[in-house]
């Protein structure tokens, strides 16, 4: 049950601003349903709506459970999302070239969300449980396999946006905890040296990807197809865009992945830079609160997982803008809280649900409120 005592502790503007998000992607959904081929993308909006009820739920559940009950099973919520990959890996559903997720009767879900809390709560704990900081080399091989082991299986859906994920966030505890920039650098110069066998690893998407940004007029009907078009759509948009349900790039099909990668090009052709102003300036809110509750945590393990979901939110955030305007590559990292998505939506709820957690008790357990 959940305390009476923390409600009034409840950060409300984080919750509201969150949740205003969530239904400004529903609406940028509906946008774009009017020239849908089949009755079931004509409902996709109601179904991420039913979506978001459940991410509140899961919200709901992660403020119920005091977030040091969470903590000694952070292993074990690791264990079943890594088991979850294996799964994907033996018998996943593969859709639109890529085998990422597992059939639950008419409902799919994609374990490589799942993974990105689980890997925060297992090295944070990790990390916490040593204490001290990390010395030498060898001292990083635990916290390696906890990293590398899901980067390896999501790569092999292959999901690069994902592993680029897990990567960097891990990357910033690490550097948060305490480990010697020596190792960041050397391991850096490593990568750079590495980086010709590297480029044999990647399938020749990735490749093209990587090329096109670089130029995207390379392949402007194939590769580039995707940027230009998203461009086109940011530009057309103005100051204070075409207006709503009157985005022609997204409606006739012209921006691909308009619902899901491609949703903040589809608000910025509806409502122009204005609107795009003002879904950044709730985002900055979301992230500011998040980055407040994790500055404010009282001890090691809160910390460092309060700091890798405000780490995982905005890198999302940076690098799916940054895509859409043609600033980064298209690596197929949605935009959290408005792209199309049951899985991310009700982990990225769940995840805002464990920072009021840690916020809330943390008052508790000083005594105020």
């Amino acid at each position: 049950m959940l305390d009476r005592r923390v409600f009034p502790q409840i950060d409300w503007i984080l919750i509201g601003s969150a949740v205003l998000l969530a239904l400004l992607g529903v609406a940028m959904i509906y946008s774009t349903e009017g020239m849908a081929d089949s009755s079931w993308r004509r409902m996709i909006h109601f179904k991420q709506l039913l979506w978001i009820l459940f991410g509140l739920f899961g919200l709901l559940v992660a403020i119920s459970v005091n977030w040091r009950t969470i903590a000694r099973f952070s292993y074990g919520i690791y264990g079943v999302a890594l088991v979850c990959l294996v799964l994907v890996a033996l018998k996943g559903r593969t859709g639109m070239g890529a085998q990422r997720w597992i059939a639950l009767g008419p409902l799919s879900f994609q374990p490589s969300e799942f993974m990105k809390i689980a890997l925060m709560l297992a090295l944070a704990k990790c990390l916490a449980d040593r204490g001290e900081a990390i010395r030498r080399p060898r001292d990083l091989l635990l916290p390696a396999f906890f990293i590398f082991t899901p980067v390896l299986f999501v790569l092999r859906q292959p999901d690069l946006g994902t592993a680029l994920v897990l990567l960097f966030t891990s990357l910033v505890l690490l550097l948060l905890y305490g480990v010697p920039w020596r190792y960041v650098i050397s391991s850096t110069v490593l990568a750079l040296f590495a980086f010709p066998f590297l480029w044999t690893l990647l399938r020749d998407y990735q490749k093209e990807r990587i090329i096109t940004f670089l130029n995207p007029q390379h392949d402007p009907l194939g590769a580039g197809y995707h940027i230009i078009q998203s461009q086109i759509a940011v530009g057309s948009g103005k100051l204070s865009g075409k207006g709503w349900l009157s985005a022609s790039q997204s409606q006739l099909n012209f921006l691909p992945e308009h619902h899901t990668d491609f949703v903040f090009a589809v608000s910025a052709e509806q409502f122009g830079l204005m609107g795009s102003l003002l879904i950044l300036s709730l985002y900055l809110l979301v992230i500011s609160r998040a980055f407040l509750i994790a500055r404010q945590a009282r001890d090691l393990y809160s910390a460092l997982l309060a700091s890798g979901i405000v780490t995982i939110i905005t890198f999302q955030v940076v690098v799916n803008i940054g895509m859409v305007t043609g600033l980064m590559p298209v690596v197929g990292i949605p935009l959290p809280l408005m792209s199309y998505g049951g899985t991310s939506m009700f982990m990225t709820m769940t995840s805002l649900g464990l920072l009021l957690n840690i916020r809330m008790r943390r008052y508790l357990w000083t005594g105020r409120g």
